[in-house]
């Protein structure tokens, strides 16, 4: 396979991968031109996402006693790093090899509300496995929160592929963190048995989407974060896997990050289009994003996502790629 990157926004613009007959599509959405991706609806097509992924409650939270307030771009919270996060800002690139490349970007004291220096890198690696590997570090000047994560749209049918429904998915995760009515978590950790956000077993996306659920009502289809099972902490381990029949493709997860936000694209308009023209309507795309958990600062029960000057924020995700033949 191939992936292209660019280092405005870290953002993984083409990942190019054989079906079961070789015949190589594009699986993420993305954009030709930066001009597009600065016009865009969506924002964070394939983007580095940080210095804090998914929503905080109001933008606030604090921290050794003291109060912080970041940027407001979601509503009242403040979403994604803010308005001008990790993803509209230019790395350094430095490509090592075909096969590796490392992206670095200072974020200064007080960008975007957040305390210290950040000082971050991202690694990618494209291995003779058909693996996608990305590895985050970052060091700072001042206690501060730092949640990264890369936010790539998917589609295994091919970005003209049409709905992403019939996609089966599995999430290993025996537990979820519902949500309030403006999509923050409410602080609870609720079991996933017997409700719609069962995913242990493969399933497809659209099975019990429409369904008349609360959770399901709040964000219009999935938008949750899953606390995935893992026997260690901070341990590379398996989040997801995903497969589209009539490709043939299969798209495994592993991450030593203890959480997965799924997102079933029901955001997605159709007002961002693929050149030549197909428009990424409603559910053409999910994301699958190891993270922290949403609002984890303000969240006592949630695990830490402090960073202290001396400590060094550490996380990696492995992508596999891989078909099945019809049998």
């Amino acid at each position: 396979m191939a992936v292209d990157i660019t280092n405005y926004g870290g953002r993984i613009v083409r990942w190019m991968a054989p079906d079961r007959n070789g015949r190589f599509q594009n699986i993420v959405l993305g954009f030709n031109s930066i001009d597009t991706y600065l016009k865009a609806h969506e924002p964070y097509f394939g983007s580095i996402i940080g210095r804090f992924s998914n929503r905080i409650e109001n933008g606030q939270f604090s921290l050794n006693g003291k109060k912080y307030s970041l940027t407001i771009n979601n509503g009242v919270n403040h979403l994604h790093g803010g308005a001008n996060g990790f993803h509209h800002v230019v790395w350094e690139a430095t490509q090592h090899d075909p096969q590796n490349l490392t992206l670095g970007y200072k974020s200064t004291d007080g960008e975007e509300g957040y305390p210290g220096d950040l000082t971050v890198e991202v690694h990618y690696e494209l291995t003779d496995k058909n693996e996608l590997k990305i590895k985050f570090n970052a060091t700072t000047s001042k206690p501060t929160i730092v949640n990264l994560t890369s936010h790539s749209f998917f589609n295994l049918a091919g970005v003209a592929g049409g709905s992403i429904t019939d996609h089966q998915l599995m999430i290993n995760a025996d537990t979820y963190t519902p949500i309030k009515h403006n999509l923050i978590p409410s602080g609870e950790i609720a079991p996933v048995q017997h409700t719609p956000f069962d995913f242990t077993s493969p399933t497809s996306i659209g099975k019990r989407i429409n369904q008349d659920n609360l959770q399901l009502n709040i964000a219009d289809g999935y938008d949750h974060n899953f606390i995935l099972a893992k026997e260690k902490p901070n341990a590379l381990s398996l989040a997801a896997q995903v497969t589209e029949t009539a490709s043939g493709r299969t798209m495994t997860i592993h991450t030593t990050k203890p959480g997965l936000q799924f997102y079933s694209g029901n955001f997605l308009n159709g007002k961002d289009k693929k050149i030549p023209g197909i428009p990424f309507n409603r559910r053409t795309a999910f994301c699958l994003e190891p993270q922290f958990f949403p609002n984890s600062p303000n969240q006592s029960n949630f695990p830490s996502t402090t960073l202290r000057p001396g400590d060094v924020y550490k996380s990696t995700t492995v992508y596999t790629l891989g078909v099945f033949p019809l049998v």
